[in-house]
């Protein structure tokens, strides 16, 4: 099928991307990898007057180490995170999580931030980027602002993000001495998106979880916190016994819901396993 008519524009800078929202406003949208929103307007289900094509700005893409915290630019595809020799050093379950996303056209072309500011409900990075800690910085016309991982996905294809303001970099808070990473997912065997994911950040001292970070993806509307998981296995050991029984909370506090994919009675099982799977991977992973 063919999208609706729309006048395409390519803007140098973010300053002029911000100008062409602020003009046409809800008749415009953003294209970053386009891997969501150009099949959606060929069946007509998004038909926006105007397409802004971030693609041809410098400065939206790139990684680099700053301050102690990964600063990854928005447009920067899914294979630079991939195979960044930073990301691999400083956090590799983010390279890892790169690796799963749809196939090698799909990370060829398809961003972090587009897949951030999209909020699919069953995407790979929002779980990982709740567990790691991450923050999103937005610039609009009042200039830049930051915002957490927590506060960022707010439901269904829905973020933080004013209609006027533009994702321009994700930071990551680096890997700290001790600590292990892991993202497990159950993945749809056509789209491989997340049927469920976890991701889990664990931090170990003298045989002890010091401090638990588990982010939930595909269960309901929006990736969340699992607070339950967090609150068991903290102060607990490594051992089976302890993951086993913190996995067991993994669908408290998390709005499950049933889709084409499962019921919530499978959903939720589907998340105790791979929690349990995500904390032992992250546990063997401490350095």
């Amino acid at each position: 099928m063919y999208p609706a008519q729309f006048e395409y524009y390519t803007p140098g800078t973010v300053k002029e991307a911000l100008d062409l929202l602020g003009r046409h406003k809800d008749d415009a949208k953003l294209l970053a990898g386009g891997h969501s929103l150009l099949p959606a307007m060929k069946l007509r289900l998004a038909q926006p007057k105007h397409l802004v094509d971030l693609r041809k700005i410098p400065g939206l893409s790139g990684i680099k180490e700053e301050g102690g915290a990964l600063v990854i630019g928005a447009m920067t595809t899914h294979y630079q995170v991939e195979s960044s020799p930073v990301v691999k050093s400083r956090c590799p379950v983010l390279a890892a999580v790169a690796a799963q996303i749809g196939d090698p056209m799909v990370r060829n072309m398809g961003t972090i931030g587009g897949s951030l500011a999209h909020a699919d409900p069953a995407a790979d990075y929002p779980a990982a980027i709740i567990a790691l800690g991450a923050e999103m910085v937005a610039e609009g016309p009042k200039g830049k602002r930051t915002i957490k991982a927590d506060d960022f996905f707010k439901g269904l294809l829905t973020t933080a993000l004013a209609a006027d303001e533009i994702l321009t970099e994700v930071r990551v808070p680096a890997m700290a001495p001790k600590t292990g990473a892991a993202y497990m997912k159950f993945p749809h065997p056509a789209s491989r998106f997340a049927v469920v994911g976890v991701a889990a950040v664990l931090s170990v001292d003298g045989g002890k979880i010091g401090k638990a970070s588990v982010g939930v993806t595909g269960a309901g509307t929006k990736a969340v916190r699992a607070k339950g998981v967090e609150a068991a296995i903290t102060g607990k050991g490594t051992d089976a016994a302890s993951i086993q029984a913190a996995a067991e909370k993994a669908a408290e506090g998390v709005d499950v819901q049933a889709d084409l994919q499962g019921s919530v009675e499978y959903k939720s099982h589907l998340l105790r396993v791979f929690a349990k799977r995500a904390m032992e991977a992250a546990a063997a992973a401490v350095k």
